[in-house]
């Protein structure tokens, strides 16, 4: 039987697979999300192998354990590369209660960039020195992979997964999509720049740190997450209420 907070977490999973495909962002069958289990440490919560993010809700979520091991009987399957990546972040990453991989076409252009991300704007100066970067090693079935995506990750909750993807981490769901969304805004931006053929101008050193921590000061960030995320989940109940289901 579900406590309040594993029902919380099962709703808040399903309504970031939903928020996927509201934004554009599912890569179809493609795209993983997972949050761990406050009950256990050694579980978390996945998509189904092959459901489209619209038609994930709270209930037809998989649990897991870190060897990859369905706690669910069911038939249903994990994607071997999502389980490699989440497993990975979730055994080692002790404050990555969520994460979340997309393959957008920003995140997926920025990720091919030598230069990575650029402060070219404010919006991608809330990333200055706070990403990482994973440099691309094949699609990540083998498990060997997961000490060098962690090494990769370090104390950051964003990284870009070179030539492949954006991937962000967070206390909670409503945390990590906070994340994932500017991430993805940012390289949106970063690729209009460019577009235009014109010099781009940066802030000094000293200005780009200066905007990154003033967007980290937890007296910011805590309340943009969560007004954020309450306006995420009205715009679904307005839209696609199913994911509660």
């Amino acid at each position: 039987m579900q406590n309040n907070i594993e029902k919380k977490q099962r709703t808040d999973l399903a309504a970031a697979y939903n928020l996927l495909h509201h934004y554009g962002w599912s890569d179809q069958i493609f795209t993983h999300i997972s949050v761990k289990l406050e009950r256990s440490e050694a579980t978390f919560l996945i998509n189904q192998y092959g459901l489209l993010p619209e038609e994930i809700n709270a209930s037809n979520l998989l649990e897991i354990d870190l060897q990859g091991s369905k706690l669910n009987n069911t038939d249903a399957d994990v994607n071997p590369a999502g389980f490699t990546i989440h497993s990975a972040i979730h055994s080692h990453c002790p404050n990555a209660h969520c994460v979340i991989h997309t393959h957008t076409m920003p995140g997926m252009a920025i990720s091919a960039m030598e230069a990575g991300l650029l402060p070219v704007n404010q919006t991608n100066m809330a990333f200055y020195e706070k990403v990482s970067y994973y440099d691309y090693e094949g699609i990540p079935q083998d498990l060997t992979v997961r000490k060098r995506i962690v090494e990769a990750m370090g104390s950051n909750n964003c990284m870009i997964l070179r030539n492949h993807g954006l991937l962000t981490t967070g206390r909670s769901v409503a945390e990590a999509f906070f994340y994932m969304y500017y991430l993805n805004a940012a390289c949106e931006i970063q690729l209009n720049a460019l577009s235009t053929g014109q010099p781009l101008t940066t802030p000094s050193i000293e200005h780009c740190r200066f905007t990154a921590e003033q967007f980290a000061d937890p007296s910011y960030h805590d309340q943009s997450v969560k007004l954020f995320w309450d306006a995420q989940l009205r715009k679904l109940d307005r839209s696609a209420s199913q994911f509660r289901n």
